[in-house]
């Protein structure tokens, strides 16, 4: 692995800037044809491993699509992350010439979705996001829909009825899980608190509802406290949360159903001992595991990006070339669960 040949070593080869292989490789900007053979040839000559995929820029007859994507959060792990394997999937189709355009949300609300799907929207053939819900991003999706571009909606199941497909988790589901973690690993009965995101992610609602319905039918000695706005901020989520441990000292359980779980992590590394308070959070990344070795976090509930990336860009192609669906679907991904023997 060490030797393996890598884009640098193409563009050596070629004679070209690294840059100018990237851009070839994964469809970015306007490349001569006579420079793309060159960079094909060089990545035959140094033996590099996706060398058949510049072959697959040259083949003109096959056709060219460009999906835009916009989420959030673009400094988290988990959507850069995201980003990554949205733009490698692409890049593995061999029916297509496709090219992913992303771009983040600077924002939680409508209108910082709005500004990025208005920038994008004239320069592509369908649509993914994980957008708020809101009646404006409703009728832009619609009026993308008039104009025979079709939108996905990701981990958030926005513009329901009007857009083509869902795919994520099945939020609900999520959050039973998540209640049903948090009352078994907690050593005693007492309080037990949730953070969502905001008020306008369906997916959040959803998991707050199914974490209720789990404690309250399976869980009797427990009380679910009033749910807490994060704004899915780090921050936030751990003055917030040292705030909920000093105002209840019998706290015995955290759900953090979106974003800003570091904070909820550092606040009980600070104030109590590994296991005191069960914390159940969403998507495995460095700071999750961590936690989960040090015994902060219980269950870690992660989304596999892989498999929902492969299967959204396969939506994605069979709606630009056969049109959309007659009627817009749900896709559900079984999640990845990790306990701390697990990782």
């Amino acid at each position: 692995m060490a030797n393996r040949p890598t884009i640098k070593d193409i563009a050596r080869e070629a004679g070209v800037g690294p840059a100018t292989v990237d851009r070839v490789l994964n469809g970015r900007g306007t490349v001569r044809e006579e420079t793309m053979r060159k960079v094909a040839m060089a990545a035959h000559k140094v033996g590099y491993h996706a060398s058949a995929l510049f072959d697959q820029r040259l083949d003109t007859s096959l056709p060219e699509m460009t999906f835009g994507v916009v989420l959030h959060k673009g400094r988290q792990e988990f959507y850069q992350n995201f980003a990554a394997e949205i733009e490698r999937a692409v890049t593995e189709r061999s029916d297509i010439r496709g090219r992913a355009l992303i771009r983040f949300s600077s924002a939680q609300t409508p209108e910082a979705f709005l500004e990025e799907i208005h920038k994008i929207s004239p320069k592509i053939d369908a649509l993914a996001s994980s957008a708020v819900n809101h009646q404006n991003i409703t009728q832009e999706v619609q009026r993308l829909k008039d104009r025979g571009i079709p939108t996905f909606a990701l981990l958030n199941d926005f513009a329901q009825g009007v857009r083509e497909n869902y795919l994520g988790l099945n939020n609900m589901q999520v959050g039973r899980m998540a209640g049903w973690m948090v009352s078994t690993a907690a050593r005693s009965g007492g309080k037990l608190g949730v953070f969502v995101g905001g008020n306008r992610w369906h997916g959040h609602e959803l998991r707050e509802t199914g974490f209720r319905s789990f404690v309250r039918d399976s869980s009797p000695k427990f009380t679910v406290l009033d749910s807490m706005v994060n704004l899915e901020t780090r921050q936030f989520t751990y003055e917030a949360t040292l705030e909920l441990l000093a105002r209840h000292p019998d706290l015995r359980g955290l759900y953090v159903a979106g974003g800003g779980m570091e904070g909820a992590i550092a606040a009980l590394r600070e104030t109590v001992r590994p296991h005191d308070v069960a914390l159940v959070v969403n998507e495995l990344t460095e700071d999750s595991r961590a936690a989960l070795a040090d015994g902060y976090v219980t269950m870690v509930i992660s989304t596999p990006l892989r498999q929902l990336c492969i299967d959204l860009v396969d939506m994605m192609v069979k709606s630009v070339k056969n049109g959309g669906g007659a009627v817009p679907g749900q896709a559900f991904l079984q999640p990845h669960v990790f306990l701390p023997e697990s990782i």
